[in-house]
């Protein structure tokens, strides 16, 4: 049995020790919204915070989680008051959307470390997140926006 806390509530889950994270995300605990992209932490579509650390939970084993703080897009607000949510949907950036949950989760460590970045600062912690539709302009512009709003007094 692995015990973790998903979104600041304690689960115990019966899986093996390396299952990855995001199977007992997604099909274990029902949280649909970390997505499966390519299965090898090259896409960042399973992007995901294991202690407040952006993680590739597609490669990560739940056993490395074991005792220890997950947060998941679900985890981020239950009412979209989160300002990188907030400025997601202002700037529009989700065309699919496929990617989109991974892209924020990146983008809410790189806020969280950097409360102003810089377009470089951007690109390079973005680098890793795959979005196959194009929308990195928007997803810059959305994370500029959410540092504003933090600024302003926005939460997290």
């Amino acid at each position: 049995m692995i015990e973790l806390r998903v979104n600041r509530q304690a689960q115990k889950v019966d899986v093996s020790p390396d299952t990855p994270l995001l199977w007992v995300i997604r099909e274990t605990l029902g949280l649909t919204g970390t997505k499966f992209g390519c299965g090898m932490a090259q896409c960042g579509a399973c992007t995901v915070h294991l202690e407040g650390e952006a993680v590739r939970s597609c490669v990560t084993p739940v056993s490395r989680a074991d005792g220890k703080d997950v947060t998941t897009i679900e985890g981020l607000s239950n009412d979209l008051s989160h300002p990188l949510q907030q400025a997601w949907i202002a700037e529009d950036v989700p065309q699919c959307g496929y990617c989109q949950s991974g892209q924020i989760m990146a983008a809410a460590v790189l806020l969280r470390e950097n409360s102003d970045p810089t377009d470089a600062d951007i690109d390079d912690c973005m680098t890793g997140n795959i979005c196959r539709c194009g929308t990195y302009l928007r997803i810059r512009r959305a994370i500029h926006r959410a540092a504003r709003l933090k600024a302003e007094g926005g939460q997290k």
